[in-house]
């Protein structure tokens, strides 16, 4: 009987590849500027394992499942190292080459990096996701000469958004819009959170797929919360029914090729009280000083030190929960954050044309206290040259959102 051999890694191209979330110009922009930050900190490969940059330069957004992937980019080359149990999906939905690693021997990932990145270089590596398991690992079979943290680096490079990124936004955002449309019908007393958030999120995924036929469809959701479940920003949905006068908090999360965008908006079932009234009022002003203080030249603190002033000035401040808002692009619930573009008091980065940014101001008004629950408005600004452009269009405050 003849011997198969069982090889470590091997190339599997299986059908053709499938057309990408972007030009094959957009990946070799972005790549030039990968390379351009190794040259300055003088790394000889990259080694990537976060899902959000791997996708971000190859195009290819991995499901793990307890396997590790990596991305492997030198000065000539840019290699996904997938794991078998994915077949040609990998080679299919990279910008580039890919290897597949086997399951025969243990460590075959990293001998599939090892054969691209080669030993004995200085490697970039993300030192906010590389574990401690992992980089025993790389040093073993890598033996660099040097690792170097380049996850700064990067993320700045994601920070600045291109034209294309841009119109993909435009879109998820219209399409969260949609789904918020959904799960406006959808409100009646007596119905679950549950039933309410799966027509909004059937309203988007079908939305997805008519827009972007060619697209891998997963992972989106909402969190639709109603009374005490709106306390939290990230809530899971209940199966609690809606009550009359309850305060609602409706949130969409279209995903489009690891592309996040949202709405969120608060809403009353049937009437608002007037203490309730009085502090989503409030709050709906923050929101709107906020949106206005979004511009090329301000900084995140400086945004947010405002709005504290302004929630100050009605002793509100202490019902404040998390920032005023955060940066858009490869991010989900579970990976990527550009950390960076976030609006809070630690964060000195300076807005410029080409980001993109969420104003999204929050009071929890505690259990007991009139006016009880989670307050929260949230749109999405393109960074401008003299300016922001608000492309979430779907109504907020007490005009439009008391439903019933």
């Amino acid at each position: 009987m003849s011997h198969i051999p069982r090889p470590p890694f091997h190339p599997l191209r299986n059908g053709a590849k499938a057309p990408l979330p972007f030009a094959a110009a957009e990946y070799d922009a972005r790549l030039a500027g990968l390379r351009a930050i190794m040259a300055d900190a003088g790394v000889d490969a990259c080694v990537l394992t976060s899902m959000h940059n791997i996708a971000y330069y190859s195009g290819f957004l991995y499901c793990a499942f307890g396997r590790p992937y990596g991305l492997v980019v030198t000065p000539g080359a840019c290699v996904t190292i997938a794991a078998g149990i994915d077949a040609g999906q990998p080679w299919r939905r990279s910008h580039g080459e890919a290897l597949t690693y086997t399951d025969w021997t243990r460590d075959n990932f990293w001998r599939a990096v090892a054969h691209v990145a080669g030993t004995g270089g200085v490697i970039g590596v993300e030192g906010d996701h590389l574990t401690r398991s992992a980089e025993a690992a790389l040093r073993a079979f890598l033996a660099p000469r040097a690792l170097v943290e380049i996850h700064a680096q990067t993320m700045t490079q994601r920070m600045h958004k291109s034209p294309a990124e841009r119109a993909l936004i435009r879109q998820g955002a219209q399409v969260a819009d949609i789904g918020g449309e959904a799960i406006r019908d959808a409100i009646a007393i007596g119905t679950r959170e549950i039933d309410v958030a799966m027509a909004g999120r059937d309203a988007m995924e079908l939305e997805i797929a008519r827009r972007f036929p060619d697209a891998e469809y997963r992972d989106t959701w909402v969190w639709f919360q109603s009374g005490p479940n709106t306390d939290g920003a990230h809530n899971p949905v209940t199966s609690r029914r809606i009550g009359a006068g309850d305060i609602l908090s409706l949130n969409t999360f279209p995903m489009i090729s690891g592309y996040y965008t949202a709405l969120e908006r608060t809403l009353f079932a049937g009437h608002v009280d007037d203490a309730s009234l009085g502090v989503w009022q409030a709050n709906v002003a923050a929101h709107e000083l906020g949106i206005s203080l979004i511009r090329p030249g301000a900084t995140c603190s400086g945004i947010t030190a405002q709005i504290n002033d302004f929630l100050a000035e009605r002793d509100l401040l202490h019902y404040r929960t998390f920032g005023y808002g955060h940066s858009f692009g490869i991010l989900s619930h579970y990976y990527g954050r550009e950390a960076g573009l976030e609006l809070r008091e630690d964060i000195d980065t300076v807005l410029e044309p080409g980001m993109v940014i969420s104003m999204e101001p929050m009071l929890t008004i505690p259990e007991g206290q009139p006016g009880a629950g989670g307050y929260r408005e949230h749109d999405i600004l393109i960074v401008t040259e003299d300016g922001a452009e608000n492309i979430t269009g779907f109504p907020y405050g007490p005009d439009h959102n008391v439903i019933g």
